[in-house]
């Protein structure tokens, strides 16, 4: 399980430029003009064997400068309270201004890691002018160049020593399973555990949002016993967006490492959005179980492809990996709803499935036999054996002579394989090729 860490900051001092050097990715846009960051974006970051997910704020709101400042305090607020560290990033070309002495304050009172990052610092001058951010009382600065990576490999050592190690998971084969609802506000999260439960367990309203914190519910009836987890939308209803939209991720992906299965509740008259897409690429990132339940079923005109027409959009979206299941429900009227929690079931010992060595290799060793990976620069690659490693989400190692020369498409190939052949429907796997 990962652990969360936020960058925040006023505007204009290179969060988002921070955001990519640390992820190796360009999800967030980089400007001049500050402000530009309105939506999350969150993305993982692994350094020295350690994973973590790194969110950056934003939320620029057109309006006055008193509502712009407030923005910005809420979302240091919120990352005090859901971070396990933070990056306060500043700028060494403007010096120290009072929103940054505001930011300070808050920081101080916490009791989480907090990095005070000095960006733009690209020269002696700089690292010299850096020295005056000493004043803010964070104790130690980290000069960095967001845009050229210096200083960043010293930040993520310090910063991988304050984040907890792996959390030990139950070695038990028979563990309760815990299964998250997630979905965009207003999808009928709620609604769908309302109905399994059989009484108005979690509040439900039209408000997108209702529900504030992520809140478990063990279930125990007709033979089954697992855990419910209805993740939050937004706080409050009278929050802004940006607010919403900040804390709404930070919890979810707190419930979504926690679960063994994720149920994605996409709402059928809006269809699968992109934040729909964004909460499962979190669910496979981690290595869950994934059923997607296209809720609001009953308020769709339907004829006899509208079924197939949607489900086979969702598989494009998802693509390349659709071996997923996904149902039309409606939570409303208690339709399919028992059926859902099957699928989960299946999912969750699929989750869990362990195939012998033996059996792995007299399978998959022919189909190589037959397609093996292709030479490159006229050396043929060979794969000895395969196994499946003892972790709590399916991984195997295929090892060969040259692993460091497989691409991308073998390993789709490979993948394909230990599907046809075991059922893995609904779960992630993970490939490596090792040295023999």
């Amino acid at each position: 399980m990962s652990n969360i860490v936020a960058i925040v900051g006023r505007p204009n001092v290179g969060k988002s430029q921070l955001f990519n050097r640390l992820t190796g990715q360009r999800q967030a846009i980089v400007d001049d003009e500050s402000g530009v960051t309105r939506d999350r974006h969150y993305g993982e970051v692994e350094w020295n064997g350690k994973k973590f997910t790194l969110i950056d704020t934003g939320g620029y709101v057109k309006g006055g400068d008193d509502i712009f400042e407030e923005e910005i305090r809420k979302q240091v607020r919120l990352a005090i309270d859901e971070a396990d560290a933070i990056l306060f990033v500043v700028d060494v070309e403007t010096g120290i201004t009072g929103l940054d002495k505001d930011i300070a304050n808050m920081l101080r009172r916490t009791e989480k890691p907090v990095f005070l990052v000095v960006n733009k610092v690209d020269n002696a001058k700089r690292q010299n002018d850096a020295l005056e951010f000493y004043n803010l009382g964070l104790g130690d600065i980290y000069p960095v160049s967001a845009i050229n990576g210096s200083g960043t490999g010293d930040l993520l050592d310090e910063l991988i020593k304050v984040l907890p190690g792996e959390n030990p998971v139950d070695e038990e084969e028979n563990h309760i399973p815990k299964f998250t609802i997630a979905g965009r506000p207003n999808a009928g999260k709620s609604t769908f555990i309302n109905a399994l439960l059989g009484e108005e367990r979690n509040i439900v309203t039209d408000i997108a949002g209702t529900t504030r914190d992520s809140i478990a519910t063990r279930y125990n009836k007709f033979n089954l016993e697992f855990d419910l987890i209805d993740t939050a939308g937004i706080r409050r209803k009278n929050k802004v967006k940006e607010d919403i939209e900040f804390y709404s991720v930070m919890r979810a992906i707190r419930a979504i490492e926690h679960s063994d299965v994720v149920f994605l509740i996409v709402d059928a008259t809006r269809g699968f959005e992109s934040q729909d897409q964004k909460i499962f690429d979190l669910a496979r990132k981690n290595n869950k179980g994934i059923v997607i339940l296209v809720n609001k079923w009953d308020l769709i005109k339907k004829d006899t492809h509208t079924a197939k027409s949607f489900k086979e959009h969702i598989k494009e979206e998802i693509a390349p990996f659709t071996d997923v299941p996904v149902l039309f429900i409606s939570a409303k009227n208690k339709q399919r709803i028992f059926k859902a929690i099957e699928e989960g079931i299946k999912v969750f010992e699929n989750r869990k499935r362990k195939i012998k060595t033996s059996k792995l290799n007299e399978i998959l060793l022919p189909y190589i036999q037959q397609n093996p990976p292709p030479a490159y620069k006229r050396k043929y690659i060979k794969i000895k054996y395969v196994t499946q490693l003892p972790t709590h989400s399916p991984k195997f190692a295929f090892f060969a002579n040259l692993p460091q020369y497989i691409k991308e498409p073998y390993k789709r190939f490979l993948e394909n394989k230990i599907r046809e052949n075991f059922d893995f429907t609904g779960v992630p796997i993970e490939i490596y090729f090792r040295k023999k």
